[in-house]
């Protein structure tokens, strides 16, 4: 009996050795130190066109309701009037109506040619909550260093950002070795068929870029505890999306007699049933890459458990999946999220009908999980149908191309010491479209948030900081120096 209690004395400090050694060498890598490069960006007049870009309602409307051709025209006559060097130098093309393609003719008709994508259409403000905003939410005010308004961070400051560094090169004799395409959407937030069409067009004129940019995440401050820098979340891929209605029928009638089992109480059995059973989730591929960059600047106790997944692994899954941000990275994730059955409380539902959202993770297909669906529910009384616009994971783009080095190193010359990581996007973009042209799409937005701006993105009181608009001017007129200029 001793001489089992020595051995497995002496296992137990052979493991403990094993994790203390590999937790001290997964540590950040060596970091030269980075000088912080600055423009001279006129920021008054950043500001005076990002609050004038605020104020037309180029709202993306819930079909049936369509587009405002007077705020969209409007728009589009604005950038035109706004950045006349852009639109005497590059040659502009709109497609489907509103979606405007801009051409920046490199010198070099061999090498391939880069796309940075933007959109201009905007979230509606939820009806009732006007009176909650501090600013009203189309007025674009500029006060104490901030712009207020619908817009500021989703999506009009990226491209208002690229206008500005494209004036800025300009302005300074700068041409483009490589073709510079910019594409700006007007309704990115519903289907993207303004991208759909783009792409398309792209397509037909056998158009492919050597990587694209469009936005995604952000520098964020704050969201991961005990890192005490910003990370920059440059995104490699962008879930898929995939909305399914479940369909229960039953008899109707008055609800003073009802059956055993009413259309809504099937249904809401099917949906406890998927909400129950949710998709597997890894830290397999992209997302454990994300990780083992993000996990070597936590405390000690945290990185011993990313750093020693061959023993911890359980018990590290289950708390990410315990985390609703954490858990999104590593699944697919499931959101019932609408409703619909009776007219009237004493009136028994012939249909009704539920909506779930599920955001697809890269390793599972729409296929897969309307499979998991069905086997979660396992009820032929329930009809599962796809609701338009479903559409798959983005491939995963590389992070060891030049381009994402180049991503890296000007985010750093921009914002200082922050930790680069690959990400997934768990959002949707026009990304999903254009990467069909793209051999590398990336999806990052060059500006630093906290979780209380972050909190604004689609939300009440969204805003952004001058400062933010005029280093996102400046990490794109660097970034195409890099990538455009004379080699």
């Amino acid at each position: 009996m001793k001489k089992i209690f020595a051995i497995l004395g002496a296992l137990i400090i052979v493991v403990a050795a094993v994790v203390i050694v590999r937790t001290i060498l997964h540590a950040p890598a060596p970091q030269s130190s980075t000088k912080i490069i600055t423009l001279d960006i006129d920021a008054q007049a950043v500001a005076r066109h990002m609050s004038e870009a605020i104020q037309f309602r180029t709202v993306s409307n819930q079909p049936p309701t369509p587009l405002d051709p007077e705020a969209f025209n409007g728009f589009i006559a604005w950038l035109e009037a706004t950045y006349p060097e852009v639109h005497a130098t590059m040659t502009r093309e709109l497609i489907a109506d509103y979606t405007i393609l801009l051409k920046w003719p490199g010198s070099n008709p061999t090498a391939k040619p880069i796309l940075l994508i933007g959109h201009y259409d905007v979230v509606p403000v939820l009806p009732g909550t006007e009176t909650l905003w501090t600013q009203p939410p189309y007025a674009g005010l500029v006060e104490d260093g901030w712009i207020w308004g619908r817009g500021a961070l989703d999506d009009k400051s990226g491209v208002i950002a690229q206008m500005e560094a494209a004036t800025y090169l300009i302005r300074q004799g700068f041409q483009p070795s490589r073709t510079i395409y910019f594409s700006f959407g007007p309704d990115e937030a519903l289907l993207g068929f303004g991208a759909h069409s783009a792409t398309q067009h792209l397509k037909d004129r056998d158009i492919q870029m050597d990587w694209s940019l469009d936005e995604g995440g952000f520098l964020v401050n704050g969201l991961f505890p005990g890192i005490n820098k910003p990370i920059a979340a440059i995104n490699v891929a962008e879930k898929g999306f995939l909305s399914v209605e479940l369909i229960a029928t039953g008899t109707g009638g008055h609800s003073s007699a009802p059956p055993k089992e009413t259309a809504i109480g099937i249904l809401a059995q099917a949906i406890l049933n998927v909400q129950d059973a949710p998709l597997p989730s890894g830290m397999d591929g992209m997302t454990d890459e994300m990780y083992d960059q993000i996990s070597r600047h936590m405390p000690f106790e945290q990185r011993m458990l990313f750093a020693n997944q061959w023993l911890f692994g359980y018990i590290l899954t289950s708390l990410l999946s315990d985390e609703p941000l954490s858990n999104a990275l590593m699944r697919t994730t499931t959101a019932p999220t609408m409703l619909s059955g009776s007219i009237k409380e004493n009136i028994l539902p012939i249909k009704a009908v539920a909506v779930i959202n599920f955001r697809l993770h890269p390793r599972d297909t729409i296929e897969s999980v309307i499979r998991h669906i069905e086997a979660a529910i396992d009820d032929d009384r329930i009809e599962i149908k796809i609701m338009p616009g479903a559409s798959g994971a983005s491939s995963v783009s590389s992070t060891k191309s030049d381009s994402f080095r180049a991503l890296a190193a000007t985010t750093k010359d921009v914002f200082g010491d922050v930790l680069i990581a690959p990400g997934i996007l768990m959002a949707a973009t026009d990304s999903r479209f254009y990467s069909a042209v793209a051999d590398n799409s990336y999806r990052f937005n060059p500006i630093v948030v906290n979780a209380d701006i972050l909190s604004t993105f689609h939300g009440t009181n969204e805003r952004i900081a001058i400062d933010s608009v005029v280093r996102a001017t400046t990490f794109f007129a660097l970034l195409i120096k890099s990538e455009a200029g004379a080699k």
